[in-house]
């Protein structure tokens, strides 16, 4: 009844205008005015709505008579499901990507035949995967990653040109000057000199799609944050917290960050600095912040749909999460309790079982728990931190469940799957679950249909069974996009409160 894919073709068609990448992969559009199917992320002009139709997986677009497009290629979409129509050369081009992406920048780039048998095939076949689908060999798409980071910090920070060499990956200087005037025609200081000295001193700059109202997300964060681990000022326009990243060798990386509100050039975003523990893991840090930020979202298609019922709040974000498993865990502790109850809980909990890290700021003294620890903590002890025994109990489900691999917690996860997993543990229901969703996946749809806060601000009166299925009702022309309806909804039982 309230799947977070099962959308109408009404809904779908707004996904479509908004090209938000959040969807490729869950639908697809054939176009009856020119017999070709498309993913939703397709950059051609968006197709009148009565040209359009919606199809679950390309085989039924193919059947139903529609020929891909050659644009965006929809056999590169990402799979939903484990060998799904998605042939297998694409769900190999997936993982390539994905470990490509996260592997530690600093040091050699990794050799195609490392890649290949990280992967398990030869490095023949991952050569064709590669020019099959994206027309470029393993090493050239690495290396273009590599000039791009490496271009964005000579522009963004004053970091010495060695340094960005060595953090880009190239090894040498030589090398880096090598490949920057091969592919762009000028040295790494030409490029620096052209982007205007580095002018962030020392930090890289987000930017954010407008408008973005950057002290309302920090005032949710603030409202959410765990003592010891979050610290944010709303007034000056400052999040800080420490990091535990593993990096694509498997080691635990630990440091800190500090994301400061900026606008330059007119644009508004985030100037994120971090720890030199953290600088090997810094294309992912980026990654994780701004899906923390929601930098990405698009304002304009979602107030096309929000702003009539809802017209306060064009720059609202959902907030998301650096880490999909602290995220969970602080669900689980706001269950049935105030904020400030949620956030007590959290701080006991990080004092007992985190790892405490000298950051060398007051009040950032802990890591977050990891799923080990928590798995290792006995349900006595949680009880002594004063936890009843249902949250024991869906706090050690949640950690066991992360551990072994059936409840991927981050973006790109597939809600349906996720929200099924998270339902079948103990002491977790549809609520928990969809604000999971909402904010640990980015899921844009997830509506916590059983919140109270919800229901009193769309005016609801009967008992919670009732308002919960008038939520969903009242909610389904919001669609794809209820979890922005449910942050307009409750910055507006905020109106009269300090953030």
């Amino acid at each position: 009844m309230n799947a977070p894919t099962d959308l109408d073709d009404d809904a779908r068609y707004r996904a479509l205008c908004s090209r938000d990448a959040r969807f490729d992969g869950r639908f697809f559009v054939g176009v009856s005015s020119t017999g070709i199917y498309c993913r939703p992320i397709c950059a051609v002009k968006t197709p009148r709505r009565e040209n359009c139709h919606f199809f679950a997986i390309p085989a039924q677009a193919e059947q139903a008579g529609f020929r891909p497009c050659l644009r965006c290629r929809p056999e590169l979409a990402p799979a939903q499901r484990h060998w799904s129509s998605t042939d297998a050369g694409s769900i190999l081009l997936h993982q390539a990507l994905q470990w490509l992406d996260h592997a530690p920048d600093t040091g050699p780039a990794p050799s195609a035949t490392e890649l290949a048998a990280h992967l398990g095939v030869s490095d023949r076949h991952l050569r064709r995967i590669f020019e099959q689908h994206l027309g470029v060999s393993p090493l050239q798409y690495r290396q273009t990653r590599q000039l791009l980071r490496a271009k964005q910090w000579l522009s963004d920070t004053a970091l010495p040109v060695a340094e960005v060499a060595w953090r880009a990956g190239f090894g040498s200087v030589r090398r880096f000057n090598d490949a920057a005037r091969r592919h762009y025609g000028m040295s790494p200081t030409e490029l620096r000199r052209g982007a205007g000295q580095g002018r962030s001193g020392g930090g890289l700059f987000l930017s954010a799609r407008e408008p973005w109202d950057a002290i309302a997300w920090l005032g949710f964060l603030q409202r959410h944050a765990t003592p010891g681990v979050e610290q944010v000022g709303p007034s000056a326009g400052r999040w800080q917290r420490t990091v535990r990243l593993i990096d694509a060798d498997g080691q635990a990386r630990h440091g800190w960050l500090s994301a400061q509100v900026t606008r330059r050039a007119g644009r508004s975003g985030l100037t994120l600095r971090v720890s030199e523990g953290l600088a090997p893991v810094l294309p992912l840090v980026m990654e994780r912040v701004r899906a923390v930020a929601d930098l990405d979202a698009d304002p304009a298609a979602i107030d096309a749909v929000l702003g009539a019922s809802l017209p306060h709040g064009q720059g609202l974000r959902v907030a998301g999460a650096f880490d999909g498993f602290e995220l969970a865990v602080q669900a689980v502790l706001g269950q049935q309790v105030t904020l400030a109850a949620a956030r007590a809980l959290g701080a006991r909990l990080v004092a007992h079982t985190g790892q405490p890290i000298d950051t060398g700021t007051e009040g950032l003294a802990y890591l977050f728990p990891s799923p080990e620890r928590i798995a290792d903590t006995s349900a006595e002890a949680l009880g002594r931190l004063g936890l009843i025994r249902q949250r024991q109990a869906a706090l050690l489900a949640l950690a066991r469940a992360v551990l072994d691999g059936r409840l991927p917690l981050s973006p790109g996860a597939d809600p349906d799957t996720t929200l099924d997993t998270l339902q079948s543990l103990p002491g977790i229901g549809p609520w928990t679950a969809h604000y999971i969703a909402m904010r640990a996946l980015a899921w844009p749809d997830a509506w916590p249909a059983q919140d109270v806060v919800i229901h009193r601000a769309l005016g609801l009166s009967g008992s919670p069974a009732q308002n919960s299925r008038q939520a969903i009702q009242l909610a389904e022309p919001w669609r794809p996009w209820r979890a922005y309806a449910a942050m307009r909804l409750w910055q507006s039982t905020l109106t009269e409160q300090p953030t």
